[in-house]
Order: C-alpha cells, then structure tokens, then sequence
C-alpha cells in the first residue's frame, strides 16, 4: 500500500499555513493555530482519528480567527482529498455519536467525491475562547467541500458549547477513521459506478 499522507501549503495576505497530514497514524499530532481552541479540536480529531497531523497556521488574529479558522479547514479538507489518492479499496463510508457530559453529538461521512455538508446544531454563546460559535459549521463545510466528502453534522442535544462542539469535532475524527479504513476484502472503489466522482 501506498503511503497515504499529504503535506499542503497555502500563503494568502491573510494567512500563512501548512498542514502535513497522514492516515494510517497513531495519533502524533503538533498543533499551532494560535487560536486555543481550534489546537484543541485539531488535537481531539488527530487523536480520536488516529491521524498523524502537523498543523502551523499563522493569521491575522488582530482583526479576528475567521481567517485562521476558514483557511485551516480549507487545507485540512485539501489534505484529506489528496492522502486519500484513487479512493480504491476504502470502506468509504462511516458515522459515530460521541457524547460529552451533558452533550451529544453525530456525524455521518460518505467520502464519496462529492461535496455536500448538512450542519444543525444551536449555540447559547457567540464564543469559545476566540473561536466564533458560528464557525464550527463553516469549518465543517470547508472540510466537506475541499475534502470532497459528503459530511452530516448533528448537535442532538446540550447545554455547554465547549462540548457541544468538542462531542461535533470527536465525532468527526471517529468517522473518518472508519470511513478511511481498507477493507481488505475489497479492491477497487466502492462503488457501483465503479469510480468515486
């Protein structure tokens, strides 16, 4: 097999970023965004995932963490696709609840070639430390489309935000481990198109 990692770098007037991420892992991770709680995410998806993944992101946090935030999915999704190659031989598909105290969360991923995201969740704060609430969805939908994988997201219930989106993120990271999986019984993509587009 094989190796199934990406390194992609993306240098805009907003941002500077560089993510190097494998998927057959054991969960090593270096994260630094400068955005505390995004590191945290980022930590919990490598870890729950089993996914070796370096990111070092430096943005303009003087005007906000849109920018780092957005553009960090938008790579991570880039990363995804390209590790991913052919797509042959995955099991493609794969979902997880994760609850978190009070909180419960479900995401369902088909790495299908095909971009889609469906988010429904509802926050009680605008913030997480400096991590707009607002944006989980937007950096789930970054990592759909730029990942080409179709992803539905779910905030069943809560109260906290903090594990609201902390149950989202682990959620994520369990699915994608078993979606990226290979399935030894299987040699060419699952599909019955024949072809992941």
């Amino acid at each position: 097999m094989t190796s199934r990692t990406s390194t992609i770098t993306r240098h805009t007037k907003e941002t500077q970023i560089t993510i190097s991420l494998g998927l057959d892992g054991s969960g090593r991770h270096s994260i630094s965004t400068g955005v505390g709680f995004l590191d945290h995410m980022l930590t919990a998806l490598a870890v729950h995932g089993l996914l070796d993944l370096d990111v070092q992101a430096t943005g303009d946090l003087h005007i906000d963490a849109h920018h780092t935030i957005e553009d960090v999915g938008i790579v991570l999704g880039q990363c995804l696709d390209q590790a991913l190659g052919d797509r042959k031989g995955i099991q493609r598909m794969g979902h997880d609840y994760v609850p978190m105290d009070e909180a419960l969360g479900f995401v369902a991923v088909d790495l299908s070639g095909r971009p889609y995201a469906v988010f429904e969740a509802e926050w009680h704060v605008p913030m997480i430390g400096q991590f707009p609430t607002s944006l989980v969805e937007h950096f789930f939908e970054s990592i759909a489309f730029h990942g080409r994988l179709n992803l539905h997201a779910r905030v069943l219930y809560g109260r906290d935000d903090h594990h609201q989106a902390e149950a989202l993120f682990k959620a994520l990271a369990r699915a994608l481990r078993q979606a990226v999986e290979i399935d030894p019984k299987r040699r060419d993509v699952a599909s019955t198109k024949g072809t992941l587009t």
